[in-house]
C-alpha cells in the first residue's frame, strides 16, 4: 500500500475517531452517560460555567468533526476550548502535561488544530457537499499531446 493511499484512508479514520471520542465527553457531561461528568454518573447542571458550556462544545464539535460537516470551524473551536482547559485548569498545577493531568486536553487541542488546518478529507459531508474528490487523477501511459 502506497503512502498517499494509506493517508487517504488513515486521515478520515483519525478525524472520525477523534470526533467520536470528543463527543463522548460531551455526552458524559451533558447527559450523565458513559459514566457521567468526571465519573460521577451525573450530568453537569445546566449553565454551570465553564463545564456545561465545555460539554456542549465537546458534543457539538465532536459530532460535526465526526461526520465531517463544517469541520474546520468546529475543529478550531474544539482546539481552542481544549487549549483553554489546559491553560486554565491544568497548567497552574505544573508546566508539563504529565505533571498537571493535562495530557488529554493537550492532545485534543493539537489534534483538533491539525484537523482544522488539514480539513475533513474524504469520507466527509464537507467533501460530499462540495463535490470534491480526494482521489488521485488516473495515470495514463500515453504522452501528453503537444499543441501544433
Amino acid at each position: 500500500m502506497s503512502s498517499p493511499h494509506a493517508a487517504r484512508i488513515a486521515w478520515p479514520l483519525f478525524r472520525i475517531v477523534v470526533g467520536l471520542l470528543f463527543a463522548c465527553h460531551g455526552l458524559a457531561g451533558l447527559f450523565g452517560l458513559l459514566g457521567g461528568s468526571r465519573g460521577t454518573g451525573e450530568p453537569i447542571p445546566v449553565g454551570v460555567w465553564p463545564n456545561w458550556y465545555a460539554a456542549l462544545i465537546q458534543l457539538t464539535c465532536g459530532l460535526l468533526v465526526l461526520i465531517g460537516l463544517a469541520t474546520r470551524p468546529a475543529a478550531i473551536l474544539a482546539s481552542g476550548s481544549m487549549a483553554y482547559a489546559y491553560f486554565v485548569v491544568h497548567q497552574p498545577d505544573g508546566l508539563m502535561p504529565i505533571e498537571n493531568g493535562g495530557v488529554t486536553s493537550a492532545l485534543y487541542a493539537w489534534s483538533f488544530l491539525l484537523i482544522g488546518i488539514v480539513g475533513a478529507g474524504s469520507w466527509s459531508l464537507d467533501s460530499l457537499i462540495s463535490g470534491r474528490r480526494t482521489t488521485s487523477p488516473a495515470v495514463t501511459t500515453e504522452p501528453a499531446k503537444q499543441p501544433a
